[in-house]
């Protein structure tokens, strides 16, 4: 029998239960499962190696989003978040795709783009030219930095130089286009940009300053579309609502930095669950959705003529599978299988879905019902048990909170008082 990620009645399991389920999806191993159901998952002796100065740990919630159906393959989604509802609302909306084949996705090459940065030339345009006409020499000494890569088929492709004038003269700035294979490619490029420096200064008799990789990775796409029935959101009228929320979006950068924050929800909470540098992805999103001079949604909504809602997405997303954190710590080597992606393009593919669901939700629960009728349960446990609630009583506190529609810490205390006093 094929695997799915539809498990109905998942929310309802016990931590235990679902994470039994996952392993059997997963096919995880003991030593996984138990990776994954211990509290302090990372030891003290990998994250000193990781990073500096460490005195401890912190976990996150390691949750799944159910439901995914992404070029017709099913995936159960690793994320890791501590924002309220994002998990179930991303798993209901991927739900409203299955209907129409779920979501389709495609990726463009992973190209990262490397600058050098070159100084104290008076005649900057013919530095351009003549940069270029040793491309071919730049190109080779950037590939023998790596071989390995260039092995796997990556390695540097092609130069592209501007003459960018700024506030203390003209700069000539080199782009080195190096396609990086399954890394998120960081240590790669910039090495390769150290190593073409030299060549570039004597090439110009200029002085380079920066040379570094830039994480507007516009040459890595990542795009998403999903056809949603307009029976699953609500109706015509719900789909109209929607496209009127998205339209504010395109309208208003004020509302597109909200917008644009609900896609990566859903796609730094893979980002985290799988090790990837999701500071280096946020601030390509938000530098693509400004590439106009405009600050715009990275997503479209619109209306096919059947009256059903079809939505769109595009963003850079850099990722990898190969090096740093990925590789470094155990519970991301554990969503990676979960997740079951095999190259960083399909890793990639996979939280543009997951971006672009995220997105459907908000604007549903926006267009709809407002906001807060979402996260209302899930903040009223939050209160429960930050009021020291504990087994059925973080419930029945929070059940209460809801209908009162007066959910507030002192309110948690109050009936966690009287929830107590009637034992």
């Amino acid at each position: 029998m094929s695997k799915t990620s539809r498990i109905p009645g998942f929310y309802n399991l016990t931590p235990e239960e679902r994470l039994r389920r996952v392993a059997e999806f997963a096919e995880l191993t003991e030593e996984e499962v138990r990776m994954l159901s211990k509290e302090g998952n990372l030891s003290l002796d990998i994250a000193n190696r990781m990073v500096e100065n460490v005195i401890g740990t912190m976990a996150y919630p390691f949750s799944v989003a159910l439901n995914f159906l992404i070029d017709g393959k099913d995936y159960l989604v690793p994320m890791v978040i501590e924002e309220t509802s994002v998990v179930a609302a991303a798993s209901n909306a991927a739900k409203m795709t299955r209907a129409k084949g779920g979501i389709f996705t495609g990726a463009t090459e992973p190209v990262m783009i490397g600058q050098v940065q070159l100084t104290g030339v008076s005649d900057p345009f013919s530095a351009k030219a003549r940069i270029l006409e040793r491309k071919e020499e730049v190109l080779k000494l950037a590939n023998d930095q790596d071989p390995v890569l260039v092995k796997f088929g990556g390695g540097a492709r092609d130069l592209e130089v501007r003459v960018l004038e700024s506030p203390v003269g003209a700069m000539v700035i080199t782009h080195l286009l190096v396609d990086v294979r399954d890394a998120m490619g960081a240590n790669a490029v910039n090495t390769m940009c150290e190593a073409i420096a030299p060549l570039i200064e004597e090439i110009t008799g200029g002085k380079v300053y920066l040379r570094i990789i830039s994480n507007l990775a516009d040459r890595r796409l990542v795009r998403a579309r999903t056809t949603v029935a307009k029976e699953e959101v609500g109706g015509e009228e719900a789909v109209d609502a929607i496209i009127r929320a998205w339209a504010f979006a395109a309208s208003d950068p004020y509302r597109a930095a909200t917008h644009n924050k609900g896609i990566l929800n859903g796609c730094i909470a893979v980002a985290l669950a799988t090790g990837q540098d999701h500071r280096a992805i946020e601030a390509g999103a938000h530098a693509y959705a400004a590439r106009t001079g405009r600050y715009l949604p990275l997503s479209t909504w619109e209306k096919d003529e059947n009256g059903d809602l079809v939505g769109t997405l595009e963003m850079p997303m850099a990722v990898g599978l190969v090096g740093g954190a990925t590789k470094t710590h155990p519970v991301a080597r554990v969503a990676i299988k979960i997740l079951g992606v095999k190259t960083a393009v399909e890793l990639a593919r996979v939280m543009g879905a997951v971006g672009l669901a995220q997105n459907l939700a908000a604007l549903r629960a926006l267009a709809l019902e407002g906001i807060q009728a979402g996260h209302m349960r899930l903040h009223a446990r939050n209160m429960a048990i930050m009021a020291g609630a504990a087994g059925d009583l973080i419930d029945k506190v929070a059940e209460q909170m809801v209908k009162e529609k007066r959910i507030r810490f002192d309110r948690a205390q109050e009936l966690l008082r009287e929830l107590t006093e009637k034992r």
